[in-house]
């Protein structure tokens, strides 16, 4: 199964809206015989790649796969159909697929197929996020932040460049190529003016951009920013109609009700088929969406540095504890050394979006 969420997250950050999935066949003698994973939304799913490798050495075979099979019909035909009619005999799945409700292991198991689930916490990781993402009608956030020893993503003078080494910053960048938008508040693109465009340690671009977008509840997008002239897709979301003269043609504005903006923004994103958000600043935002419940992951590229003083905090607005009973604890993934700097991956315990009904195209 390990392997097999190896496949799946080849496809991360360009599946959307169907989630990253692998798939591996073994033929009867327990040898592989097919391996495949999701190249994108209309392309074969997983299982169809990885049955037409195999060919005939399917029949009698095991299919290990990271999501339940799909059993209804989207722009491409039900997984359990081809599963079938390829004879196997027995289908291991690590996931439930929420816009299945059982109804892709229920169908394998009336054609006579043996149906188990084998959970593993690496599948969780790959494509908890698309789950995630259809059972609430938002995408899922993972929050990418640097800061010092003691908390401070910037200095008094609002400087920021550069917190952590060239390995951490190399590494955020693998992390932009795994997601479908990369998101910030005005506030970061006034201050930094920032591309946020995936880049290989060359600063070259590397692979399919995600879309930047940019909340801007004012309209306060300067039309000389990086991410409005360099030709990359952008999306403006904003309050207010304002001017849109000035924009190059990549880049697009929405407009979405000022009650409830982070909410409306991210239902916004939903419907434009993404799922996968990396928020990367600033604190503001950060400390709204993360009081709002809807940061799901953090990636903490901590230095060693301290800037201490006046600095930039890592979150502003979220309610201060008077005691310790309000502590507000994150649960601790992952730790990871990446240069001179630690990677911490957490996710907060309290405070999640309510699941509700599973939505989203198959």
């Amino acid at each position: 199964m390990h392997d097999v969420v190896r496949l799946a997250t080849r496809g991360l950050g360009r599946t959307s809206p169907n989630p990253p999935v692998g798939c591996v066949i073994l033929g009867s003698d327990g040898d592989v015989a097919g391996r495949g994973w999701h190249r994108g939304a209309g392309r074969p799913h997983a299982e169809i790649v990885a049955l037409g490798e195999a060919g005939t050495r399917a029949c009698g075979g095991t299919a290990i796969v990271t999501l339940e099979p799909c059993s209804r019909t989207g722009r491409t035909g039900p997984c359990t159909e081809a599963l079938i009619a390829a004879g196997l005999r027995r289908v291991v799945y690590a996931l439930d697929d929420p816009l299945e409700g059982g109804a892709g292991a229920g169908r394998l198991a009336a054609a006579g197929i043996e149906v188990s689930k084998h959970r593993v916490a690496s599948a969780a990781a790959v494509t908890g996020p698309w789950i995630h993402a259809v059972r609430t009608g938002r995408p899922f956030v993972t929050y990418k932040v640097a800061a010092t020893f003691d908390g401070r993503v910037g200095a008094a003078d609002g400087t920021s460049k550069w917190i952590t080494s060239a390995q951490a910053r190399n590494d955020a960048h693998r992390l932009r190529r795994r997601v479908d938008a990369v998101m910030v508040g005005v506030g970061t693109v006034l201050a930094d003016d920032p591309a946020l465009t995936a880049r290989t340690s060359s600063g070259k671009l590397c692979g399919p951009q995600p879309l930047r977008v940019v909340l801007d509840r004012s309209g306060r997008t300067p039309r000389t920013a990086r991410l409005v002239t360099d030709g990359y897709p952008t999306l403006i979301i904003t309050c207010g109609d304002g001017p849109q003269e000035g924009y190059r043609s990549a880049v697009q504005r929405a407009v979405v009700p000022e009650t409830d903006f982070l909410d409306h923004a991210l239902a916004l994103l939903f419907t434009r088929g993404l799922r996968h958000i990396l928020l990367e600043g600033g604190p503001t935002i950060a400390g709204a969406l993360l009081q709002a419940g809807h940061i799901g992951r953090i990636e903490l590229y901590q230095g060693g540095g301290v800037l201490g003083g006046a600095a930039v905090p890592l979150l502003r607005g979220c309610p201060p504890g008077a005691t310790l009973t309000d502590l507000r604890r994150l649960t601790l993934e992952a730790v990871r050394r990446v240069g001179t700097d630690v990677r911490l991956t957490l996710t907060p315990q309290v405070g999640t979006p309510q699941v509700g009904t599973p939505q989203g195209p198959a």
